[in-house]
C-alpha cells in the first residue's frame, strides 16, 4: 500500500540524526502524487492517482476528512486556503476543484477551461483567486468564490506548464515549462512582465516567489536551481 513519511529531526552538538520520529499514513490505493500542509501545520492534503484527494491530522497520522471523489483522473496537485478552510486540486481530468475541509465536499462544479492535464494549482495569499497550469501551454486564473475564470488563458509558453505560483501580495504570477524557460505575469491584466527568463537547459519543473517577492527560484530537468 503506498505510503509517505512525516520526518522530523533534531540537531545535538551541530549533529543531525534522521529520522527521530516518523509516521505512516495509509489508506491511498494507488500512488501519492502530490502532499501540502495548510498553514498551521495541524493538517496535511494528499493526491493520488487512485482519483481521491484525503486529509490527515499532522501529529497523529489519523485520516480526518476523505477520501474526496470527484476527479475522474490522477491527481497531480493539491493544496490549502491560507486559511486552511478550502483546498484547491488539479487532475489529469483537465479539471480544478475546490473542496471544504470542513464538511469534506466539493464546492461547486469543476473549473473547466484547460484542454490538457492540470499540473500545478494554488491559492492567492487572500484565498480569492487561484493559479493553475497545464499541459496546454497556458495558464488560468480563477474567482475563488465562484469558480468562473478571471480574463482569458495566459499565453506564451510552448510547453508544458509544469509549475505556477502568486507572489505573496497577489499582483504577480511565476510560472515554469518544459520549454525551459520561467516567466512572469501581471495577475490583473493578465500579460507577460519582461520577456521570458532563459538559461535553463532543461524543462523547469518547479518554481516559487521568495516571500518579499523580489526574487523567483527555478528547478529543472537539467540539474540545477537557479535564482533570478
Amino acid at each position: 500500500m503506498p505510503k509517505f513519511s512525516c520526518l522530523a529531526g533534531i540537531s545535538v552538538g551541530g549533529y543531525k540524526e534522521w529520522p527521530v520520529a516518523q509516521q505512516v499514513l495509509e489508506g491511498h490505493t494507488s500512488g501519492v502524487w502530490t502532499v501540502g500542509f495548510c498553514s498551521d501545520g495541524k493538517k496535511i492534503v494528499s493526491g493520488s492517482e487512485d482519483k481521491t484527494i484525503r486529509i490527515w491530522d499532522a501529529e497523529s497520522g489519523v485520516q480526518i476528512c476523505g477520501p474526496l471523489e470527484g476527479h475522474t483522473d490522477g491527481i497531480g496537485s493539491v493544496g490549502f486556503s491560507p486559511d486552511g478552510r478550502r483546498i484547491v486540486s488539479g487532475s489529469n481530468d483537465k479539471t480544478v476543484r475546490i473542496w471544504d475541509v470542513e464538511r469534506g465536499v466539493q464546492i461547486g462544479g469543476p473549473l473547466e477551461g484547460h484542454t490538457r492535464v492540470v499540473n500545478s494549482v494554488g491559492f492567492s495569499s487572500d484565498g480569492k483567486r487561484i493559479v493553475s497550469g497545464s499541459d496546454d501551454k497556458t495558464v488560468r486564473i480563477w474567482d475563488a468564490e465562484s469558480g468562473v475564470q478571471i480574463g482569458g488563458p495566459l499565453e506564451g509558453h510552448t510547453g508544458w506548464v509544469n509549475s505556477v505560483g502568486f507572489s505573496s501580495d497577489g499582483k504577480r504570477i511565476v510560472s515554469g515549462s518544459n520549454d525551459r524557460t520561467v516567466r512572469i505575469w501581471d495577475a490583473e491584466r493578465g500579460a507577460h512582465i519582461g520577456g521570458p527568463l532563459e538559461g535553463h537547459a532543461g524543462r523547469v519543473n518547479s518554481v516559487g516567489f521568495s516571500p518579499d517577492g523580489k526574487r523567483i527560484v527555478s528547478g529543472s530537468f537539467d540539474k540545477t536551481v537557479r535564482i533570478w
